[in-house]
């Protein structure tokens, strides 16, 4: 209350901290329509750690966050690799593998269930071979994904995922598999990078796969919290353990290698 009816005075301390309140409401609702509408990326404080890389790799990259950056660094810039690139979307835009291939001539697979981005893989990324499915725990079946129609780089099985953006996403099906189906039907016997970015659908990805077999040198792992202690349970039930050392420098994934 501003004022003080038994003294009929205004209470300034009241009236300061009512106004500070009335345009902190303001701002957040403004921030919300901003975001809504335009879905700016996020932009965290740079670690030490982030700044380190992007000092020695840098500045510029194509993956979404540092992720480029400790692939290259993980790998040493090694040339000549095998990856294995799931959800891999554009063959450019926010790509993990896109400089491992061009820049380095590692060759891989990009499995992404949206087959609009086959062609640009075949015109610029001819060591990547496209195969249009959708990962999951289980091969031969069909599943829904739910994509925005003016974005087509965001992706979901889960619609409410893909709607925090503000929009009404359209509903395609898609023919699931799991990825030991797909590797062994493509002859792949070792990986030396592995990357999974499928919005929540990590877990249902990782149920269908037997990373003990394949053995990936590294596993770069989107890790929303809705799924990230599931992802961690997975990968120490089977002798992986966290690469700390890019903890701090990318917020969004998670980093696993073997344990020997």
């Amino acid at each position: 209350m501003l004022r003080d009816w038994n003294s009929g005075r205004f209470n300034l301390v009241q009236m300061i901290l009512a106004c500070v309140l009335c345009i902190g409401v303001a701002g957040a609702a403004a921030r919300y329509r901003y975001r809504a509408k335009a879905a700016p990326v996020i932009e965290y404080p740079a670690h030490p750690e982030s700044q380190a890389l992007k000092e020695k790799y840098g500045p510029h990259r194509n993956s979404y966050s540092e992720e480029e950056w400790c692939i290259r660094d993980f790998f040493n810039d090694t040339r000549d690799g095998f990856f294995v690139d799931v959800g891999a979307n554009d063959y450019k835009v926010t790509s993990n593998t896109y400089y491992l291939d061009t820049v380095l001539n590692w060759r891989g697979l990009a499995i992404e269930p949206q087959r609009q981005f086959e062609a640009d893989y075949i015109k610029f990324r001819p060591r990547t071979k496209f195969l249009s499915f959708f990962v999951s725990d289980a091969s031969n079946q069909q599943a829904k994904l739910y994509v925005l129609g003016k974005n087509s780089l965001i992706a979901s099985a889960d619609r409410s995922f893909t709607e925090r953006e503000g929009q009404k996403a359209k509903e395609i099906e898609v023919p699931t598999i799991t990825l030991n189906d797909l590797l062994d039907s493509e002859g792949v016997k070792k990986i030396d990078f592995l990357s999974i970015d499928i919005e929540l659908w990590e877990p249902k990805a990782l149920a269908g796969f037997d990373v003990e077999r394949f053995r990936p040198e590294l596993v770069c792992i989107e890790a929303h919290p809705q799924v990230r202690q599931q992802i961690l349970d997975y990968f120490a039930r089977h002798h992986y353990t966290l690469v700390g050392k890019y903890l701090r420098a990318d917020v969004n994934n998670l980093y696993f290698a073997p344990l020997s």
